[in-house]
């Protein structure tokens, strides 16, 4: 295998040599074609599709068979205002100007933009977009970004999801690669079909049943087993080992997607197709698309991205060019944010502010000192709420983590008032500090020390999981053998395998789950998600949880029940205490989250946090008692899924 070291060197003396040849522009039948001896990109002209990428003798990486419109393209999704769910119609950016907006020896930048005015109402999303692609000399590969603006007198809509899709050839991209631990040889995308492939519960997911090669019989296909927690999600692409050649998208900044950090999104999946994701309601449901009013006034930036293409002299196991992936990453994540972009609207390091400070948690129940926050996440995002973070999707976003001493730098940040924002693995709830910080050009603002109280009444009696915002910790069971995907037989990847849900039925047939305080393990004895039982295979019945626990005391007062969701959707969850048949229950969610996230292979969603009083004459003291969580959605295996984070029993305050 070739080290490293080599492939660094060998990547430097590539840009070096390269260096000495100019980006070149020129212009044919409705295209135009941008070169530096390096990489070659063709795009139709004035629509802005990338028709060709040429590199390394290969004509071209992306899907020849394809229309020219169907290879590589900006799209969006978008309904009109107060349209419920998550779809809409399906856009292609198609743009209608071509501008030079940069040629130079050392730069070549285009725009390729689109308005809207009445006479396309109800045809096309109202937006004015400007999509750019910039190549620079010496770089092997290129960048996109795009400029998205609401005007004032503009129709309210919904924009549900917007990104850019890359279509790659099927002949040449066998490989994926999106983490150390998420990478493989892929299906084609002949195993979807209906001569070989099986349906299974929602159309994303297939059984391969007679593949072209006999290897995937037996296994899933499914988009969302490659899904993403944004924070992770910095470069992912595919692999061609005939030619050994490498397609990756490095994301360098996360500050222009929506949701935050623990936002998840697709990545790569069979095609081969490349996704570069900037909105949507994947793990998030309604509450991630952007909804915007009559005449308001907005704009934001998408990316850029950066796409890079790689390659080795010699034959190597794809993991070589994977590995030179994540070291370009780095050398693209050293250079943000860009200095070379020509738009007015992406602000350069002179132009953004940076913060610092230091994070403490303080819970008396457990210390009367405050303690470092260690590893916590810790961000800046528009004013709101606390957590509302995870909801918001029409700024830009800013997060860090803090270090050993709970000390955390945020630099990079855009002009404009924010929120702090954090939250602490250990322990429940949303922190924000509740003053706005206004961010200045090079401003370097000290916070200093910020404390977060995480909620708390009184001492903890009993606690089931870990507040981690993930149901991970919970029991994972094996998969089924017919769904089963070597892949993801191992930690930490397990919860991704398909139809873990159904197996829910297999270990309760005759009841459903007890956990025992002080005797139940719930690594082993909770299982990961709350779904309904599939009865006869004609009806899903409900599944109420039972906790059960001795109360060794009599103190007067109010208990409280901290009940911390890791995902929910369409889920109505009731409480009851001690009698599992009331009309009338303690605790009601009502209808919650949209996430979907046990159908794909998500371990969390959106966090939710209740806190729930429980008046004393319902509780026995010195006695068993026992707490009931039932969802009352019983109409499908998904419909009501929840994931639990964490539940905590606290007693009644002291004095």
């Amino acid at each position: 295998m070739l080290s490293l070291d080599t492939l660094y060197l060998t990547r430097a003396q590539r840009s070096s040599t390269m260096a000495a040849v100019g980006v070149n522009l020129s212009f044919h039948d409705n295209h135009v074609v941008v070169s530096n001896g390096f990489v070659q990109i063709t795009l139709s002209t004035p629509e802005g599709h990338i028709t060709g990428i040429q590199y390394k003798g290969i004509n071209n990486l992306l899907e020849v068979i394809n229309d020219e419109s169907n290879r590589g393209y900006w799209d969006l999704v978008w309904s009109p205002h107060r349209s419920p769910g998550t779809t809409g119609t399906s856009e292609r950016i198609v743009g209608t100007s071509c501008e030079v907006i940069v040629e130079t020896e050392d730069q070549v930048e285009l725009s390729f933009s689109r308005t809207w005015n009445s006479s396309l109402q109800g045809k096309h999303a109202p937006l004015k977009i400007d999509k750019r692609f910039v190549l620079l000399r010496g770089s092997s590969g290129f960048y996109s970004y795009a400029i998205y603006e609401h005007l004032e007198g503009w129709p309210s809509f919904n924009l549900a999801e917007t990104r850019i899709v890359f279509k790659l050839r099927k002949d040449k991209f066998h490989y994926m690669a999106m983490s150390d631990d998420r990478h493989r040889h892929m299906p084609l995308p002949e195993d979807r079909s209906s001569n070989r492939g099986k349906p299974l519960a929602y159309p994303e997911a297939v059984l391969l049943v007679n593949p072209v090669e006999a290897e995937f019989k037996g296994q899933v296909d499914d988009k969302y087993q490659y899904s993403c927690e944004t924070q992770d999600l910095k470069v992912h692409g595919w692999i061609s080992t005939d030619p050994p050649i490498g397609f990756w998208q490095i994301t360098p900044s996360n500050e222009f997607r929506t949701g935050g950090p623990t936002k998840q999104e697709l990545t790569s999946h069979v095609g081969p197709i490349n996704l570069a994701m900037f909105v949507s309601a994947h793990y998030g449901g309604s509450d991630l698309v952007i909804k915007f009013e009559d005449g308001e006034k907005w704009k934001k930036v998408f990316g850029p991205v950066f796409m890079y293409l790689s390659s080795t002299s010699t034959q190597h196991e794809p993991l070589t060019l994977w590995n030179d992936a994540k070291n370009q990453m780095l050398e693209e994540v050293g250079k943000w944010p860009y200095s070379f972009l020509a738009s007015k609207d992406f602000h350069h390091a002179h132009e953004r502010g940076r913060i610092s400070g230091r994070l403490f948690v303080y819970d008396r129940f457990i210390t009367d000192e405050h303690t470092s926050a260690i590893g916590a996440s810790i961000g800046l995002a528009l004013p709101g709420d606390p957590g509302s973070w995870q909801h918001e999707n029409k700024g830009y976003q800013f997060w860090s983590k803090t270090d050993v001493e709970g000390r955390f730098s945020i630099k990079n940040i855009l002009p404009g008032t924010y929120n702090v924002y954090a939250w602490v693995n250990g322990f429940i709830g949303d922190y924000r500090n509740i003053n706005t910080i206004t961010i200045t050009p090079v401003c370097d603002i000290v916070v200093g020390d910020l404390v977060f109280e995480p909620p708390r009444d009184g001492p903890t009696l009993w606690e089931i999981g870990i507040p981690n915002r993930s149901a991970a910790e919970f029991h994972i069971p094996d998969s089924d053998p017919m769904y089963t995907n070597k892949f993801l037989a191992h930690e930490p990847n397990r919860f991704r395998q398909y139809g873990l849900w159904e197996r829910y039925a297999r270990l309760y047939p005759h009841g459903d789950l007890v956990f025992t305080i002080g005797q139940s393990d719930y690594k082993k004895d909770w299982f990961f998600a709350h779904v309904n039982k599939n009865k006869y295979n004609i009806i899903y019945e409900k599944t109420p949880w039972t906790i059960k626990f001795k109360l060794n005391d009599d103190k007067n007062g109010t208990y409280k029940l901290r009940l911390a969701l890791a995902s929910a959707q369409l889920s109505d969850l009731q409480v009851r205490v001690n009698d599992p048949n009331s009309d009338s229950p303690l605790f009601s969610t009502g209808v919650i989250g949209g996430d979907n996230a046990v159908a794909r292979h998500g371990i969390h969603g959106l966090y939710w946090l209740f806190n729930i009083d429980i008046p004393e004459k319902l509780l026995t003291p010195y006695r068993e008692n026992a707490i009931y969580l039932t969802k009352i959605n019983a109409e499908t295996v998904f419909l009501g899924g929840i994931m639990y984070d964490y539940i905590r029993l606290e007693g009644p305050p002291s004095s």
